[in-house]
């Protein structure tokens, strides 16, 4: 089968869950003889190729509001005058929905991942969440197929437009035995601090994660992993909020995976703020390398974690959590080897990859629900 997956900043993957999602199911539909091609951004002298994917690499507008659409647009057009036909179509990020039609030219099935309530992030502002709430009805009425990666945003989509939802949650990378040479050449030991990594954006409530660890009493380390391209203001409120903590590490973004592997193995807790998401693969990431959770009071978190680890929704709940973790490390451990073992059997990639294949063999076959939905909301 012929695959191509758009909408997103492509493979190899350095950016988020979709980028994620891609990688390790687009390697898996190669192994199982699938031709797969991904729309990068980018310039044109980065690989052709990737663990057997063909990438096509095109720019993007360098700013927040236009650059997943700009480079989307050029993509699709891309993909309509080009001589390389296609089976099914995968878009990432229900923004894109507004160029299914031109995908229609080509007459491909096309399945929409749609993610989570995008509309809620405070970046964008009144226009970007019109446009996302549009943006999401669009989706309903012209995808042949949703991809929801949580409960709750199927819940969200049912409730919302009456429509069904293909349930494709993400898989977890394991370890079990993390080395730490990477953590010691920063200055870490193996259950020693607490880490967070994530994007500097308040829906993430790293602001929060750093208030809450400050007030406590914590005497192990917060190392702090990540940044934002275009949130000045946000970040400039963490340093703030760190001020001159020497508990607090603020080392910005890491991209060397072998060292984000330890970081997660070897940290005492990881600490998760985010809220709007569906399943998102850092905390899979974290249950993956058997660390305990300190996680956002959330429906997503809540169906990832299974309950499991601590919750918070303040900066309160973050120091008290924190204290709880380091007063009893034997209790803590414990948690962190359950959600090891959840990961392994909730969140396995070759199953994901797998309904994939499914669902994408489903759409070939003339399986849509693109008549069955106005696109209206309840």
């Amino acid at each position: 089968m012929r695959i191509v997956m758009l909408g997103t900043r492509g493979v190899p993957a350095a950016y988020g869950g979709f980028e994620t999602a891609i990688e390790e199911i687009g390697r898996r539909l190669v192994a199982d003889g699938h031709d797969v091609t991904v729309y990068c951004r980018g310039s044109k002298d980065k690989p052709a190729t990737h663990l057997g994917m063909r990438l096509v690499h095109l720019p993007a507008a360098r700013k927040k509001a236009l650059e997943t659409l700009s480079h989307t647009f050029l993509s699709v057009l891309h993909l309509l005058v080009s001589r390389r036909r296609y089976d099914v179509a995968f878009v990432f990020n229900a923004a894109n929905a507004v160029f299914l039609p031109v995908l229609r030219i080509r007459r491909l099935p096309v399945a929409v991942h749609v993610d989570g309530l995008e509309w809620k992030r405070a970046k964008w502002g009144t226009w970007g969440r019109r446009y996302y709430r549009m943006a999401e009805s669009l989706s309903v009425r012209w995808a042949d197929a949703l991809i929801a990666d949580a409960q709750g945003i199927a819940d969200y989509y049912s409730a919302e437009f009456g429509v069904a939802t293909d349930l494709i949650a993400y898989g977890a990378p394991i370890q079990h035995e993390p080395g730490h040479d990477r953590i010691i050449e920063m200055g870490l030991a193996p259950q020693s601090y607490h880490v967070a990594v994530t994007r500097f954006e308040p829906e993430n409530h790293v602001l929060e994660i750093v208030q809450g660890y400050r007030q406590s009493t914590a005497t192990r380390p917060l190392v702090v992993v990540g940044s934002a391209p275009y949130a000045d203001e946000y970040t400039a409120a963490i340093n703030e909020a760190a001020g001159d903590d020497p508990r607090i590490q603020l080392v910005g973004g890491v991209w060397d995976q072998e060292l984000l592997d330890q970081l997660y193995a070897n940290a005492l807790t990881y600490l998760h703020g985010h809220s709007v998401g569906g399943t998102n693969p850092s905390l899979l990431r974290a249950m993956g390398a058997g660390t305990p959770v300190i996680g956002y009071d959330v429906d997503f978190n809540h169906e990832v974690l299974d309950g499991m680890g601590w919750y918070f929704s303040t900066p309160a709940g973050v120091a008290v959590a924190v204290e709880e973790a380091e007063s009893d490390p034997v209790t803590t451990a414990g948690v962190g080897s359950s959600l090891r073992s959840r990961a392994s059997t909730r969140f396995d990639w070759n199953d994901v990859s797998q309904k994939y294949a499914d669902l994408a063999a489903a759409l070939v076959s003339g399986t849509s629900q693109r008549t069955m939905a106005s696109g209206r909301r309840r």
